[in-house]
């Protein structure tokens, strides 16, 4: 009597298909991530700053600063910063000062606010500025990074 044997020839059939489909199926990666990076501005030529621009600046001694004011609060008190924004907002809507859009339709009011710091302030302070604004109202609130300080 002979002994058994195992025909691998099919196992190997099944595995070359599986191979083949995994092949297949398997998403190419990527060979490039292409990204649009913003040139080093000319120091020699200021921009311009639009005329709607609120900017928010904090200072090293956790004073806020509205655009080029004093904004008379801190970070650990930015209530008064607050209502100075709220009423800003108010003047805006009440005289229908209309945002900017991408697409050349208009229909909300500006509510763009800028804030600046320091590295060298920890995130706290920063989010809690961020959460004053956006209770203020603000819509977006956006970083700028600069070389403060």
């Amino acid at each position: 009597m002979s002994k058994p044997q195992i025909n691998v020839t099919p196992l190997i059939d099944v595995l070359l298909v599986l191979l083949i489909i995994f092949m297949v199926v398997t998403p190419m990666k990527p060979s490039s991530f292409e990204t649009k990076i913003p040139r080093e501005p000319d120091q020699k030529e200021p921009g311009k700053i639009h005329p709607h621009a609120i900017v928010v600046t904090i200072r090293s001694d956790a004073t806020l600063q509205l655009n080029q004011d004093d904004a008379d609060a801190t970070v650990a008190q930015p209530e008064a910063l607050t209502r100075r924004l709220s009423v800003i907002f108010e003047e805006r809507r009440r005289n229908q000062v209309l945002a900017e859009t991408v697409d050349g339709i208009a229909g909300r009011i500006e509510k763009t606010v800028f804030l600046k710091a320091p590295r060298s302030l920890n995130y706290g302070s920063v989010a809690r500025v961020v959460d004053a604004l956006k209770l203020a109202g603000a819509e977006p609130v956006s970083l700028q990074i600069d070389r403060l300080e």
